[in-house]
């Protein structure tokens, strides 16, 4: 397993509409986030494990009053992940890990085995497009029911590679991807529907567990008390929808 550098940073208050720019494009690399982020999320904890703290400058911004220089100045798309390296920006977080992973030094987190990348590349795609969704979803309904082939897949996935504990043996981007979803969706489930998503499955307990042990990942970690409040606000959005959309039918 590659080893959690200790370095533990400060969290500067994130830049709002009322913030100054940094001064863009000046040779720093910076990776712009947002503390409660997911996406961003994963690209942070990449840059911790591979000891980058020094080398790519977080900067915080605060999405709920993002500043207006953000969009026109930085990235278009008025999202994070943002990473302004050598004169550019690249966004999207999947891209981004890999991108961090291949351009900077560090340990690798990607194996070199063919076998192992073909599952790694299985693993990611189904995240974002069947797990997350999957798990979001049931959030309406009854997650105990409605999540267990997917958490039963990450299981099974777990199992596949017996020299370590992590989704392909040792630690790796899929691991990293994975961590900030099943955190957030952990605590939610739990607290709100007394679903305990490790209950049969001790090899995501185990890897939950591990993934804990890490400094570079719980660090970048939520608050338990804004992940249950932030789902919960969500939850009554899709219920105010569900009901907009049934008095538009009529």
């Amino acid at each position: 397993m590659a080893s959690s550098p200790l370095l533990v940073e400060d969290r500067q208050v994130p830049l709002d509409a009322t913030s100054d720019p940094p001064a863009l494009f000046d040779g720093t690399t910076r990776l712009y986030i947002c503390y409660t982020c997911p996406f961003a999320q994963r690209v942070w904890i990449t840059r911790n494990v591979k000891g980058l703290q020094e080398k790519i400058k977080l900067v915080p911004i605060d999405l709920a009053n993002r500043p207006a220089w953000f969009k026109e100045n930085v990235n278009p798309a008025n999202k994070v992940p943002a990473l302004e390296h050598n004169g550019k920006i690249i966004g999207e977080s999947l891209d981004l890990i890999k991108y961090v992973d291949s351009n900077f030094d560090g340990p690798s987190l990607y194996p070199e085995d063919p076998a192992k990348r073909e599952f790694g590349e299985g693993l990611l795609k189904y995240l974002d497009a069947t797990f997350v969704k999957t798990v979001f979803g049931s959030f309406k309904g009854d997650p105990a029911n409605e999540t267990a082939s997917v958490f039963d897949h990450l299981e099974n996935a777990l199992k596949k590679f017996d020299d370590g504990p992590f989704f392909l043996g040792e630690l790796s981007l899929v691991d990293i991807a994975y961590i900030p979803f099943i955190q957030r969706f952990q605590v939610f489930l739990n607290e709100v529907f007394k679903y305990d998503i490790v209950a049969g499955r001790p090899k995501l307990a185990s890897w939950i567990e591990e993934m804990n042990t890490m400094v570079a990942y719980t660090q970048t970690k939520p608050d338990s008390e804004y992940v249950i409040n932030f789902f919960k606000k969500f939850m009554v959005r899709v219920t105010l929808l569900k009901f907009y959309n049934a008095e538009m039918a009529f």
